[in-house]
């Protein structure tokens, strides 16, 4: 009745599932999850994800219920308002007892395989046979669209391979989707697929009418020591409503006289909206007590593992406060001019393995592309059970989707881990929607993506990158680096780590760049934008060049010329817009001086966004069509990034 008085006075929300699934949230919250509503975020607490988001109802309702202080009846008395702690999906950095950001339907499956999977990888790293630190479990409900969504899929594939024993994924059989019944266009046995992929499963026939059969499918669950477990309950959608059984269930209010039918059911029409019996509360206070009793032991646990294994016990509490040791950035190699020169991906794999000596919670992999990304931790081994649990280094296969959302669930497991997801920069497109999630969770995943345009050359337009920096720049929060020598490369690094409540992602070259271009500097990095060179003395510059990665080098050389015929110019390297754009605006008027108006930009991508930055007066030096197939400096060419060009534009818009 909550849940039906919460939709009536909001007059909008997701009934359908959550009056579905009652029964299944009462047993994991009552009797079932290890949690401690006076501290939500106690370490070895339960997981619970729930990937049908839109039935976030059912979970505001049990972390009220179960005495979590972030849902009170007000709470839910706002549901889905502005500025309420109950939006209309589940948002972690909005309400308590919420441990990921769910909506789009599939994610929260990769979120909870990621976080079964810190489980898994901290529990082979710290557990002794005398002191277990690490042992939880992460229950996860799914929806028939979450089933139908690719990305759950790939997830439950890993899940499976990497033997996640403590994950439970809980499917809500209720055969309706929005448009109407799931015949409309799924037929597929779930159960099958699942079994097919490796886990046990177990299938609920009549929770309605018998709780026990639910808590015995988890008990067959908790026995399972090598395979996760998928529990497909049969539920009716919109229980006890008119709408039951059926997709109109699934979202809106119910008329008058469907709720007084509803509240007669139940015997509930002598009571008020928001009525909670007192008897609910004080059953519910002994799953919280019980959570309580076992934080306090996990303390004792923790007290007596400090005292009987020192050198452990000093790494997990670096990990719990965050995984960042004082001075690790100085770990990061300071590159000179007479190094050998490389691709950036390849001072990206210097960095990303001097930081995994001094950073202990550094994990990740690539979607099968290690060897093109460079991203491998090549003193530590892979993640695999039972052979190596405690590896850092993740092999996720050709599964870019679920790679993001899993490192979503690494993210956000607060252990202090820091994942790092890689691949080319063309698939960052199948990853977009766990990325943004990144960006809105506050997860600080750091995605590691080459071949970041049409200077990769003979793999051609499939695989080039034009729009992807475009877009990404759009979404709030992300950091995109496009780094242009080593140290930059080094000062991306800096900030993607220290900036653990935001993701960063950064782009790399697959062409040699050199080690050091003149001017650059790491530190420069953190501002996003700096000025490389200048010749201009006490005057302000005719023109500024401003350029990032590979191209920023062509800034350079095209400076130099122009400079022998005596022109003033300044390069300025923009390798992170949003940082940039977040300086004091003295700083960005320094950079780049509003009264010189005749600016050229050189990237190798789409050129939106560069107006802002050049002006109406501007030239943009950009892809405005798909690439080609070419050896890349042939595609550079072809595509007007050389040196001569740059220079050509520049001077054609100094004689204007």
């Amino acid at each position: 009745m909550l849940i039906v008085d919460s939709v009536q006075y909001a007059k909008a929300g997701h009934p359908g599932m959550a009056l579905g699934m009652a029964e299944v949230g009462y047993v994991l919250y009552r009797h079932v999850m290890r949690y401690n509503p006076r501290n939500p975020k106690w370490f070895n607490r339960d997981r619970f994800v729930l990937s049908a988001g839109h039935g976030c109802l059912l979970q505001y309702v049990c972390l009220h219920i179960a005495g979590f202080q972030s849902v009170q009846l007000q709470d839910l008395q706002r549901l889905c308002k502005l500025g309420s702690r109950t939006p209309g999906h589940p948002e972690n950095v909005v309400t308590d007892g919420i441990e990921v950001t769910t909506g789009p339907l599939g994610q929260g499956v990769a979120n909870a395989v990621g976080l079964a999977l810190a489980e898994a990888h901290l529990a082979a790293r710290f557990n002794k046979p005398d002191a277990i630190l690490v042992d939880h479990r992460t229950y996860c409900i799914m929806g028939d669209g979450c089933a139908m969504e690719g990305i759950s899929h790939e997830a439950a594939s890993l899940a499976a391979y990497w033997k996640l024993n403590k994950l439970t994924l809980i499917y809500d059989d209720n055969h309706n989707t929005i448009d109407g019944p799931t015949t409309l266009a799924f037929s597929e046995d779930i159960s099958t697929r699942f079994k097919a992929l490796g886990w046990n499963t177990i299938t609920v026939e009549n929770i309605h009418s018998n709780m026990n059969s639910f808590k015995d499918a988890l008990c067959s669950a908790f026995s399972e020591n090598e395979k996760p477990t998928f529990i497909r309950v049969k539920t009716l959608i919109g229980k006890l409503s008119g709408k039951e059984g059926t997709s109109k269930a699934h979202h809106g209010t119910f008329d008058e006289d469907d709720v007084k039918k509803m509240r007669q059911k139940v015997n509930w029409s002598d009571r008020g909206p928001f009525h909670v019996l007192p008897m609910v509360y004080r059953e519910m206070q002994i799953q919280a007590d019980h959570g309580e009793r076992l934080e306090e032991e996990w303390y004792s646990k923790l007290n007596y593992y400090q005292s009987k294994y020192p050198e452990e016990s000093v790494e997990f509490k670096i990990l719990l406060n965050g995984g960042l040791v004082p001075g690790w950035e100085s770990s990061l190699t300071k590159w000179s001019a007479s190094e050998p020169v490389d691709a950036t991906r390849g001072y990206s794999e210097k960095c990303l393995n001097q930081l995994a000596k001094v950073l202990p919670g550094l994990i990740g992999g690539s979607a099968d592309l290690a060897t093109s990304n460079k991203a491998y931790l090549h003193d530590f081994k892979d993640f695999s059970q039972p052979n190596s649990p405690w590896g850092r280094n993740i092999r996720y296969g050709v599964r870019e989707h679920s790679m993001a959302g899993i490192s979503n669930g690494l993210a956000l497991h607060g252990s202090g881990l820091i994942p790092f997801a890689a691949t080319f920069l063309i698939f960052s497109d199948y990853m977009k929607n766990s990325i943004r999630l990144s960006a809105l969770s506050k997860a600080g995943v750091i995605y590691i993506m080459t071949h970041d345009s049409i200077g990769l050359g003979e793999d051609g337009p499939t695989h080039q990158p034009v729009e992807q920096f475009a877009g990404l720049r759009a979404v709030p929060r992300l950091l995109v680096f496009r780094p242009a020598d080593g140290n930059e490369t080094a000062g991306a690094y800096k900030m993607a780590v220290a900036n653990r409540d935001v993701p960063s992602l950064i782009a790399l070259s697959r062409q040699k760049v050199v080690a050091h271009l003149e001017g650059t500097s790491a530190s420069g990095v953190e501002r996003g934008g700096y000025i490389v060179s200048d010749n201009s003395g006490n005057d302000l510059p005719e023109i500024m060049l401003i350029g990032t990665g590979s191209e920023l080098c062509l800034c350079e050389g095209s400076a130099k010329m122009l400079r022998k015929e005596g022109r003033r110019v300044r390069v300025v390297s923009l390798v992170c817009w949003r940082l940039f754009d977040q300086q004091p605006k003295e700083y960005k008027e320094y950079v780049l001086p509003p009264r010189v108006s005749k600016r050229v930009s050189v990237e190798a991508g789409s050129p939106m966004g560069w107006r802002e930055y050049v002006g109406g007066q501007g030239w943009v030096i950009g892809v405005e069509d798909f690439g080609a197939s070419g050896a890349y400096l042939d595609t550079f060419k072809k595509f007007g990034f050389t040196e001569e060009n740059v220079t050509r534009v520049t001077k054609s818009l100094l004689s204007d």
